[in-house]
């Protein structure tokens, strides 16, 4: 595959600008999309097993449809925007992600509550792969790193603020304000797109989402990510579950902790695959992610949990901002869209299933056990990295 710069080592010349008008633009679309799919991600479950009748199977029902419905347009939305252009499918995933967010408020059956998720989803999948190629092409290459490790950052402030003021809203305000505000979070930030690139970040020969899957450039860091990403999901899925009752505070502290980190070090990672390269990261930010679930596992001292799920979240932020530069720097522009679907499937499709595998293998091991072997998983991942840390290795030498 063609690339327009050298993906491993970059010179430390003059430093294009990074915040640009058509990057702060993007921000507003990254702020607008991301409250609004936190402000109910928790709020839905609830409203839809608040209905008198119904069990406490409807909340999953709820997510699960949600994320179905994310992968499933993530693994559309290179065919979409090859032919509308990216940012003809950032606003209408926008507007998909708001504009059903108030029908909430007409119905509560059912029907209605999960055609919603199913939408929302889809929209936000669009929001997610078409924002993702174009803040690519909004970045200078020689910046790639930090700028994407900037979006991670400003991403990341609404999933921290969104997921508990929804809640906030929901038991204090009712539903209808938190339905309200986050159809207007994503509808108004509808307004910014006009201001990005049109169809020209979309032109070119198309790489197809499979096609990209099976080539070593972009699949072994896929792999990798989506390896990390089953830690991510059974880190804030069964951490509430695996610590001795009585230690909430505990469990707070470590679900605060590891995105913290994450972000931080994400921060970290991107400025320094701008000066040395990318795939040097991935080997240690394994190593470290391992590390934190090792860790993790000591679920009978509090502390350690919560040290653990920091380390965890070093290693996690590390591996974000490594894997995505490594992959955008792989192809021309016009390989963004395959990138960002096959970034956001392994994060989604990984947190999925490490969620669900881990709550099987925990009923057979206990918690503790479950954790050392989801470490071990984590460093099976060394086997996609090495090739990559050995190429990053031959070119410093070079």
């Amino acid at each position: 595959m063609a690339s327009s710069v050298d993906p491993e080592h970059r010179t430390r010349g003059a430093r294009p600008p990074l915040v640009t008008r058509p990057l702060l633009l993007r921000l507003v679309t990254v702020v607008g999309s991301s409250a609004s799919f936190y402000l109910l991600l928790s709020v839905v479950p609830a409203y839809a097993q608040s209905v008198p009748g119904r069990g406490s199977d409807v909340a999953g029902l709820v997510t699960g449809a949600l994320m179905l419905a994310t992968v499933a347009g993530e693994l559309m939305a290179p065919w979409l925007a090859a032919r509308c252009g990216h940012r003809v499918l950032l606003g209408a995933g926008l507007v998909l992600l708001g504009a059903p967010a108030a029908a909430l408020s007409m119905s509560r059956s059912m029907a209605c509550i999960l055609a919603v998720c199913l939408v929302r989803g889809l929209g936000f999948a669009f929001t997610l792969v078409a924002g993702g190629a174009l803040t690519a092409s909004l970045i200078p290459p020689e910046r790639r790193g930090e700028g994407l490790a900037l979006i991670g950052v400003v991403a990341g402030v609404p999933s921290l603020v969104g997921l508990p003021l929804g809640t906030w809203l929901a038991a204090h305000s009712g539903y209808g304000p938190v339905w309200t505000v986050a159809a207007s979070a994503a509808l108004v930030a509808v307004a910014a797109v006009p201001g990005l690139p049109g169809r020209d970040a979309a032109q070119g020969p198309q790489l197809g989402l499979f096609a990209g899957a099976r080539t070593g450039a972009l699949g072994r860091p896929t792999a990798v990510f989506a390896v990390t990403a089953v830690g991510a999901g059974i880190v804030v899925t069964f951490l509430p579950l695996a610590v001795a009752p009585g230690h909430s505070g505990a469990i707070a502290a470590a679900l605060f902790a590891q995105p913290a980190a994450a972000t931080a070090f994400r921060w970290f990672a991107g400025r320094r695959a701008d000066r040395r390269g990318a795939a040097g990261l991935l080997v240690p930010g394994l190593v470290v992610c391992a590390a934190g679930l090792l860790v993790v596992a000591l679920t009978c001292l509090p502390t350690a949990v919560v040290a653990g799920a920091a380390v965890f979240g070093a290693g996690f932020g590390i591996i974000q901002s490594a894997t995505i530069t490594l992959m955008y720097s792989r192809v021309p522009a016009s390989g963004y869209g395959t990138v960002s679907a096959l970034w956001n499937v392994g994060y989604d499709a990984g947190m999925g299933c490490g969620a669900v595998g881990f709550g099987a293998l925990a009923g057979l091991t206990g918690y503790p056990w479950a954790f050392v072997l989801t470490a071990f998983l984590t460093l099976a991942a060394l086997v996609p990295a090495w090739p990559d840390r050995t190429a990053a290795d031959a070119s410093a030498r070079a």
